[in-house]
């Protein structure tokens, strides 16, 4: 490098001694340009020549300098070939342990435990979902209690039921089938169902699918619910209508699955004591009483809509588009159409989010109020993390208290309070429970009348 740059200078030189002489004097003699010249690049060779033997001298004593330390440092080194190969590994420094991570997630207690999903009963009841592609609320929320409603639970002996369980109700299969796809339109914080704006179309035939499958699972008792679907103009409602009237006019045996007429003794669903009773857990619909009204005069027997918790935590816990004065409002709109003992009104109240005992007993009030005949309660329980996190796990001694005093307290016909405890968990058997102990009851009071 410094070889190139000492001939670069001697030539720049060199140019710039021609371009002077020239600009200054074209008759100068030429005998002096040349000897200049000769002048330079005489001294340009003698300074290459002395910058390269400089180099030279210098690398050589760099490369002996550094030879030597290195001869010097393995003197010094007493180690043996041997030595080294027999010597021990050193020692890996001592890390210690990170703290653990503190965990907003709160253990899960014991009683929360379901039964698994293994009986016959389930796996007939799933096999018809996958087949005619309809989608069910227990599955696409994660309910825990997916065996045990599917598959129609026991009796007290854990074999046959007895009269007096059958006539309670015990034994009796539950599905909740989620019609209008299986994507919601709003997005609440508790709820694991999946989201989107524009969700697919509505499947026409859902309705046929729906009776078709129900048909098969031989129901005593059937919850339909669905999805928000704001995107639509009517929200879904004319779509609901239409479902629950296909049931009901399977079930009464005027019209097969294909749409011909059948006699008693061919109907679908056999028999003049297996009534099939309907249930629809609907969504707000935004509050617009033509749209309620249109899904309450369908021949439903229970409205179901649910508040799902206490007035202060719902702007956080359910879409913004939801209210609890808008659910109140749906509630109470649904008794003035059905004039009042028609249908039975029902909602459901999650605990563990974080409210008090004075504002469960305030939503309570609230929805004795509208006269909602039926409510629940359950222990809200994280879908994934993504959800609200678990306040609180109430336990069952408490979720008895609750249920005495919506029964007793504010009047409610009937009240399924537990951990496990759903909207539409075993529907079928507490709703004929209830009804059981009414006709009792009326019989009770003929009786003291005669």
């Amino acid at each position: 490098m410094r070889n190139c740059f000492m001939t670069m200078l001697a030539n720049t030189i060199l140019n710039v001694q021609k371009q002077r002489l020239l600009s200054a004097n074209h008759g100068v003699i030429p005998r002096l340009l040349s000897s200049t010249v000769s002048s330079i690049n005489a001294t340009a060779v003698h300074v290459t020549h002395h910058a390269s033997s400089n180099v030279g001298s210098n690398n050589e004593s760099q490369k002996f300098s550094r030879l030597d330390r290195m001869r010097d440092q393995l003197s010094q080194d007493s180690s043996t070939l041997h030595e080294f190969a027999s010597s021990d590994p050193p020692q890996k420094p001592h890390r210690k342990k990170a703290p653990p991570r503190s965990s907003k997630i709160i253990p899960k207690p014991k009683w929360l435990k379901a039964a698994p999903a293994t009986s016959p009963k389930y796996h007939e009841l799933r096999n018809t979902v996958r087949e005619l592609g309809l989608a069910t609320v227990c599955e696409e929320a994660r309910c825990p209690n997916i065996g045990d409603c599917w598959g129609g639970g026991t009796g007290s002996s854990h074999g046959e039921l007895t009269p007096e369980e059958k006539e309670l109700g015990i034994g009796t299969a539950t599905a909740t089938i989620m019609i209008m796809g299986d994507t919601c339109t709003r997005g609440c914080s508790f709820c694991a169902v999946k989201t989107s704006r524009a969700p697919p179309p509505l499947d026409v035939e859902e309705p046929n699918k729906v009776a078709e499958a129900v048909t098969k699972w031989g129901l005593d008792y059937v919850v339909l619910t669905s999805v928000d679907r704001d995107d639509l103009e009517d929200q879904g409602a004319g779509h609901f209508r239409r479902v629950v009237q296909r049931l009901k006019e399977l079930n009464a045996g005027h019209i097969d699955i294909d749409g011909g007429k059948t006699t008693d003794s061919n109907s679908s669903i056999e028999g003049e004591n297996k009534k099939l009773i309907v249930e629809a857990l609907t969504p707000d619909f935004r509050g617009e009483k033509d749209l309620i009204s249109l899904v309450a005069t369908s021949g439903l027997d229970v409205y179901a809509h649910n508040i799902e918790t206490v007035e202060r935590l719902t702007p956080r816990v359910r879409d913004r588009r939801a209210g609890y004065t808008q659910s109140l409002d749906v509630l109470s709109h649904v008794k003035n159409v059905a004039n009042n003992n028609a249908i039975l009104t029902k909602t459901s109240i999650m605990l563990g989010l974080g409210e008090t005992d004075d504002e469960i007993r305030i939503a309570l009030n609230d929805l004795r109020s509208v006269d909602v005949d039926v409510v629940t309660f359950g222990q809200y329980l994280q879908p994934t993390k993504r959800h609200l996190p678990v306040k609180e796990y109430i336990t069952p001694e408490k979720f008895e208290e609750w249920k005495v005093c919506a029964e007793e307290e504010f009047g409610f016909k009937y009240c399924a309070s537990g951990p496990l405890v759903r909207s539409s968990y075993k529907a079928g058997e507490f709703f004929l429970k209830n009804m059981v102990r009414e006709r009792k009851e009326k019989v009770r009071r003929e009786a003291s009348v005669a």
